[in-house]
């Protein structure tokens, strides 16, 4: 069945990730363990299927060497993320779009696309500067449905920086002029971000336009789910700790976020490196001053007999 199902969905170029297969797998035992306690079969036949192992690519930054590289041979890393001046760069070039406040919340924030393609103003509380992710938009197949978050975890809130407030509420503002400029044909939708016409965005739609946007910037590419990485990543760098990161993330576990957030931006490992080069040597030097006094005092006491 999984050689089936890798092979058909590959002929039509959508090949199967190793977590896709682990959950199609997950679901099969669940099924296939209740037929057993019903006793309509004796065994479960999925146990012991072996299915390649999932692995989480680390987000690789765009440094200058690989921008470089980009230029010259076209060359991408799998998972490749801004810096903090990369990320800055693209929300300045991005002011003018009128999504631009969507980029803004998920770099700062890194809510999912099927999230911040969800959420209504109703979650939103400018006032206190909190947000609550309830929701997702779910694209399957070309359809489009509301779905819970994508974990129990998933449920939460989010709390807004001052730059960040600002946004919705330019988007509110932009959203009235275009209700006004659709006149009847407006749909009432209560989504925060729409097409102009009022209707939910759709998740797919949302990463055209994303990578439309990358592509006019001139930066080196990412993805709308890799500035999700990104904002993760800066909030550590902030000195964010890594419960608080998981729960603005919303992983259902600390190790996800340990796992894949495991790197930091080039300019704190640097400063962590010659911090930690400062205290060892700074160690030395209190060491050195410490012990030539003794030595000190042990030559002149040996002159001193001579």
């Amino acid at each position: 069945m999984f050689i089936q199902i890798a092979v058909a969905e590959g002929m039509a170029g959508r090949p199967v990730s190793a977590a896709t297969l682990h959950r199609i797998y997950a679901t099969l035992r669940a099924a296939l363990n209740e037929a057993v306690r019903r006793g309509l079969i004796r065994s479960n036949p999925a146990v012991g299927v072996e299915l390649p192992p999932v692995t989480h690519p680390r987000p690789t930054v765009w440094t200058v060497e690989r921008v470089i590289a980009w230029w010259q041979d076209g060359v991408c890393p799998v998972v490749r993320m801004w810096t903090r001046q990369q990320t800055s760069a693209f929300l300045v070039l991005a002011r003018g779009y009128r999504l631009y406040a969507l980029f803004h919340l998920v770099a700062l924030t890194g809510l999912r696309r099927g999230e911040v393609c969800g959420l209504r103003w109703g979650d939103v509380d400018l006032d206190v500067g909190v947000l609550s992710v309830a929701r997702q938009q779910r694209q399957t197949a070309g359809r489009v449905a509301v779905a819970p978050p994508k974990s129990q975890a998933g449920v939460r809130e989010v709390a807004l920086d001052h730059t960040t407030v600002t946004a919705p509420r330019q988007q509110r503002y932009r959203q009235q002029v275009e209700q006004g400029a659709a006149g009847a044909r407006w749909v009432e939708s209560g989504y925060v971000f729409t097409f102009p016409d009022g209707r939910a965005l759709s998740p797919d739609r949302l990463t055209r336009i994303f990578a439309d946007v990358v592509r006019a910037s001139g930066l080196p590419p990412v993805t709308i789910h890799v500035l999700r990485h990104g904002a993760a990543t800066m909030a550590l760098a902030a000195g964010g700790g890594l419960k608080t990161v998981q729960a603005m993330l919303g992983h259902s576990s600390i190790q996800v976020t340990a796992d894949i957030y495991p790197a930091v931006l080039p300019e704190t490992a640097h400063h962590a490196a010659e911090s930690t080069a400062a205290m060892l040597f700074s160690v030395g030097a209190s060491r050195r001053a410490a012990l030539q006094g003794p030595r000190r005092r042990a030559r002149r006491r040996v002159s001193a007999r001579a």
